[in-house]
C-alpha cells in the first residue's frame, strides 16, 4: 500500500513541477512575442493567425487558442506518421498542449502591462524571454513526462526516418517558420516581421544554447523531483532538503 501511495504522490509531484516549468516556458514565449522582434518558432504560426484575427481576416482566437489547434494537428500528424507504433499514452500530449495554450494566454495578459516601445526594451524582452524559455525547457525535460506536441512530431519523424533528432528538429522548425511567413503573405501581403524576425532566428539558436548551459547545474531540480511532499512538511524542511548543509 505504501509503495502504491509513493508512486501516486511521485506522479502528482512530477506533474506539478511540469506545470510550473510550462508556466515559465510560456512566460518566456510571451516575452519573445511582446518584443515585436519575432516570436519563438512554436508560437510563430499561432501569432500570425492571431494578428489576422485581430484584423478580421481569420477567426478571432487568442494565441493560446490557435496554439491548441496547432497542437491537435501535430498530435494527429504523429498518429499518421507512426500508425500502429503510436502509443495511446502519447494522447496525453493533448492535455499538456491545452495547458500550455492556457498558460500562454495568461502570460500574454501578464506581459501586457509592460511597455515595449523602444528598441532597447524590445531587445531586453527578447533576451530575457529566450533565457527564461531555455531554463524552463531544461526543467521540463528533467520532469520526464510526455513531450510537448511540437517535440513529439519531431521524435516521431526521427523514429520513422532513422535520421538524427537534431536534423529533424531543424527541418521541422524551419517548416514551421516558413508556414508562418506564408501565412503572413496570405493575410497581409507582406513579410510578418513582428512574427518572424531577427528575434526568431536568435531564439532558434540561443534557447538551445541556454538548455545546454544550464543542464549541468540542475542537480537541485533533480533533488526537487525526488522530494515527496506531505502535509506535515513545511517550506523550511523542503529548503533544507534541496540545499543540505555541507559536512565539516
Amino acid at each position: 500500500m505504501k509503495v502504491a501511495k509513493d508512486k501516486i504522490v511521485g506522479f502528482v509531484w512530477q506533474h506539478v513541477l511540469l506545470l510550473l516549468s510550462m508556466f515559465f516556458m510560456t512566460f518566456g514565449v510571451a516575452l519573445c512575442v511582446r518584443s515585436n522582434l519575432g516570436s519563438g518558432v512554436i508560437s510563430s504560426i499561432p501569432m500570425a493567425f492571431t494578428l489576422a484575427g485581430e484584423a478580421g481576416l481569420a477567426p478571432g482566437l487568442t494565441i493560446g487558442g490557435y496554439t491548441n489547434i496547432m497542437n491537435v494537428i501535430l498530435v494527429v500528424a504523429q498518429i499518421l506518421v507512426l500508425r500502429r507504433r503510436f502509443e495511446p499514452i502519447q494522447l496525453f500530449q493533448l492535455l499538456v498542449g491545452f495547458v500550455f495554450g492556457m498558460f500562454l494566454d495568461i502570460n500574454m495578459w501578464i506581459t501586457s502591462f509592460f511597455t515595449y516601445n523602444a528598441i532597447l526594451s524590445q531587445i531586453v524582452a527578447q533576451f530575457i524571454g529566450a533565457t527564461v524559455l531555455g531554463c524552463a525547457v531544461a526543467c521540463e525535460i528533467r520532469c520526464g513526462s510526455v513531450t510537448m506536441p511540437g517535440e513529439g512530431i519531431q521524435v516521431a519523424i526521427a523514429r520513422v526516418t532513422g535520421k538524427p533528432f537534431p536534423v529533424i528538429k531543424i527541418m521541422v522548425d524551419t517548416t514551421l517558420v516558413i508556414l508562418a511567413v506564408i501565412s503572413g503573405f496570405c493575410f497581409f501581403g507582406s513579410w510578418p516581421w513582428t512574427v518572424v524576425g531577427a528575434g526568431t532566428l536568435f531564439a532558434m539558436f540561443y534557447v538551445g544554447y541556454v538548455v545546454k548551459l544550464v543542464n549541468p547545474h540542475l542537480r537541485w531540480f533533480d533533488r526537487l523531483l525526488d522530494y515527496r511532499p506531505g502535509f506535515r512538511r513545511y517550506i523550511y524542511g523542503l529548503a533544507r532538503f534541496i540545499y543540505p548543509k555541507k559536512e565539516g
